[in-house]
């Protein structure tokens, strides 16, 4: 089968391996017809993390039909159609019952999350619950929902884990700092908890423009204090919420300029720097994040609310692409040419 390989910063490429098989009994073998790329896949592709060469690729987000089960599935069959998200949650743990199966008590670290998943086939580990069956087959679905579901293998439930954490709740003014496909999704999930105000600090029109359209009610393209003064004018005084999305120590530092004493800060973007406890103490700011809980929130909530035509977050992805294609699917997003790559897999 091809699989994409990171050959080195600025190089993916395409091999044949071998078709994964089943190795623990709790193994799902899924055959990928969509894929993407995501904002953190590019953290060692254009950021300067580091990353093995010619090492496995860091896509942990697709749909596909399940080919084969371990003996102790009992939750999907072959040929059922699925979101196989970025995480691996138990769902009887006290961090999956308390709605936190990012960070699955079971599965610690990595073993929790995904990789590899740029390819067209994998094998998916800890199947049994975490998976997402989408009702009815690919061939009973519009393009532009495929795309949907396909967020919510990740950026949408990751937007709305920026949300939940940050306690955002009805009449809230919220801002949320970072305009890619999560951030555009942090938008979404913001007016779907009853924001009454959601800034989005933007430099880019196309962004710009996509937020508002997904509830956005105005954009800030200035950073820093200028940025944060901006802002404030526009809300009448601080912030009650701020969604870090992005992970620098930028984008934190704007949030906590934002935001009035006693507000909320979530961090959801991979975090690459540190925060002052002081700062926090200081001002009474209440910070959290981490993991998305992606299968809670798409069997309670997301699943159905894109089947239901409320949310179309399917429209971060502004460009298409093959497997074959999967650098210069990298190369446009870290470029800025689209805001998300979409990849399907025939």
């Amino acid at each position: 089968m091809k699989t994409a390989i990171f050959a080195e910063p600025g190089k993916m490429v395409i091999k044949e391996v071998a078709k994964p098989t089943l190795q623990a009994d709790d193994d799902v073998i899924i055959r990928v017809i969509r894929t993407c790329v995501c904002g953190s896949d590019l953290w060692s592709y254009s950021q300067g993390d580091a990353k093995e060469k010619n090492s496995i690729n860091g896509g942990h987000e697709a749909l596909g039909i399940v080919e084969e089960v371990g003996s102790a599935i009992t939750t999907v069959k072959p040929g059922d159609f699925v979101i196989a998200p970025f995480t691996h949650g138990c769902g009887h743990c006290q961090a999956c019952l308390a709605g936190y199966d990012g960070t699955c008590d079971e599965h610690q670290g990595y073993s929790n999350w995904s990789n590899g998943f740029q390819s067209e086939y994998i094998r998916f580990t800890y199947g049994n619950w975490a998976l997402v069956k989408i009702p009815g087959q690919p061939a009973d679905y519009s393009e532009g929902m495929m795309k949907s579901f396909m967020t919510l293998a990740d950026v949408m439930a990751t937007g709305y884990h920026a949300a939940r954490t940050a306690e955002v709740k009805h009449g809230d003014r919220v801002v949320v700092v970072g305009d890619g496909a999560v951030g555009q999704c942090a938008v979404i999930a913001a007016k779907m908890m009853g924001a009454s105000q959601v800034v989005i600090m933007s430099r880019h029109e196309d962004r710009q423009k996509l937020a508002q359209e997904f509830g956005a009610t105005a954009y800030v393209a200035e950073r820093g204090e200028e940025g944060a003064q901006k802002v404030k004018e526009l809300l009448g005084g601080g912030a009650d919420a701020a969604l870090d999305c992005v992970g620098t120590e930028a984008s934190i530092n704007q949030c906590l300029a934002v935001v009035h004493n006693g507000a909320h800060v979530s961090r959801i973007g991979v975090p690459h720097s540190n925060v002052d406890p002081f700062t926090l103490f200081a001002h009474n700011i209440a910070m959290a994040g981490g993991s998305a809980s992606v299968t809670t929130y798409d069997k309670n909530v997301l699943l159905k609310a894109v089947l239901d035509g409320q949310i179309n977050p399917g429209k971060v992805f502004t460009k298409t692409y093959t497997l074959d294609q999967i650098n210069e699917a990298y190369r446009d997003m870290a470029d800025r040419k689209t805001i998300k790559s979409y990849i399907v897999i025939e």
